[in-house]
């Protein structure tokens, strides 16, 4: 693949009446994994948005909008930095958008800053990639709103006393474990192993939860990258039979995501995590969501990769609206500022004071519903903030 780009430069055109006369064309750079072994995640995320865009064929005010397309195949910072600046130099962007992995998205921070461009983040969740440029707005998620709330979960709730933390070795692993060691030992907790997992090739995990295992911890908190990663993990605790040992397996929901459950068998059952979505919610908002979902892309669940890049053009066309088609980092962030949406996920709002998203977090279990494992959620966090940034963790 020359230049390892998609080059599509026309996601959709979506005006349904004429191009009207005065409205502006909207151009968006968008940024994600296409290629490579994480290409699914890239996938999942572009079914979200096409659904979004096909339910909403008329954009706001009349305007159009092209979305110019590029691969970085994976989590790789040159890349993805490198295709944000010719995106922004040479195709002259109003705005930059998707980005899955975190390492991507602290290398786009420098393009933000340094060109004023705005950036919509529809996935990576650093907690403090938000911190790196004053106009960027992230609509999914921050390791911390689920890890945070899970230590605390833990010890007041399911009686753990001692936890290993293990994760992929990257940003997002650091973070999210950190949040959960914070709130568990806060809760009365004791983290007695910290395990990494080298990233970003899949690992056999064997040895990694063999030292776990032999340690007898009450519980260990997982964080992976999803798909293949997550299903790793969970045979090899199968494998090693962690949970016959009395070692429970919890972390946020990329351990369980809706997408990768039917490739587990039944070892996850019973397996409690906190997180933001879940494809079988009652929510009326939820449930349109997933039945547009399975007319447009067959039987299986969407996941939270789809739900935040619904969720993400929604954003989007609000942005539209505000500033008449006429993007600036200032209008772009002070459109978002306060935003309000009710999501498949639930009700979601931008922090005026952070740009990332408040929104309820989940705690659920996996059940076995009409044959199939599912993400019950049982317990709710109203409208959670970044505990990172209320913490004022640096």
């Amino acid at each position: 693949m020359p230049r390892t780009r998609i080059a599509l430069s026309m996601l959709a055109a979506l005006v349904a009446a004429p191009f009207a006369a005065g409205a502006a064309e909207v151009k968006i750079g968008y940024i994600s994994t296409f290629s490579g072994p994480e290409a699914n995640n890239g996938a999942l995320m572009d079914r979200g948005i096409q659904l979004y865009l096909k339910q909403h064929p008329q954009v706001p005010g009349g305007h159009k909008i092209e979305m110019l397309k590029r691969d970085d195949t994976g989590p790789n910072a040159a890349t993805a930095k490198r295709l944000a600046e010719e995106l922004v130099a040479r195709d002259k962007v109003d705005m930059l958008t998707g980005i899955i992995y975190s390492n991507n998205a602290f290398a786009i921070m420098d393009v933000c800053k340094q060109a004023k461009v705005p950036v919509l983040i529809m996935n990576a969740g650093t907690a403090s990639i938000t911190e790196q440029c004053p106009y960027v707005a992230r609509v999914s998620f921050t390791m911390w709103q689920a890890g945070y709330p899970m230590g605390d979960y833990a010890a007041k709730k399911m009686g753990i006393k001692t936890a290993a933390i293990a994760y992929a070795n990257y940003a997002p692993g650091k973070d999210s474990t950190n949040a959960f060691k914070v709130a568990f030992e806060k809760a009365g907790g004791k983290v007695v192993a910290d395990v990494p997992f080298p990233f970003p090739n899949l690992p056999d995990f064997t040895p990694f939860m063999q030292k776990i295992k032999d340690l007898k911890p009450d519980a260990v908190y997982v964080f992976v990258p999803a798909a293949k990663w997550a299903t790793g993990v969970m045979k090899t605790y199968n494998d090693l039979q962690m949970r016959q040992a009395g070692i429970k397996l919890i972390g946020p929901g990329d351990i369980t995501t809706d997408t990768e459950l039917p490739n587990m068998g039944d070892i996850p059952l019973g397996v409690i995590t906190v997180h933001h979505y879940s494809a079988v919610a009652d929510r009326p908002e939820n449930k349109a969501f997933v039945k547009a979902y399975k007319e447009a892309y067959g039987d299986s669940n969407p996941d939270f990769l789809v739900e935040q890049g619904y969720a993400g053009m929604a954003a989007i066309y609000h942005v539209i609206e505000k500033t008449n088609g006429k993007i600036t980092a200032e209008g772009f962030i002070n459109a978002l500022k306060g935003w309000k949406y009710n999501a498949p996920r639930g009700p979601i709002m931008i922090d005026p004071d952070t740009r990332d998203i408040v929104d309820n977090q989940y705690v659920r279990e996996v059940k076995k519903v009409d044959g199939k494992l599912v993400n019950v959620e049982f317990d709710t966090i109203p409208m959670v903030k970044d505990p990172y940034k209320a913490l004022g963790k640096k």
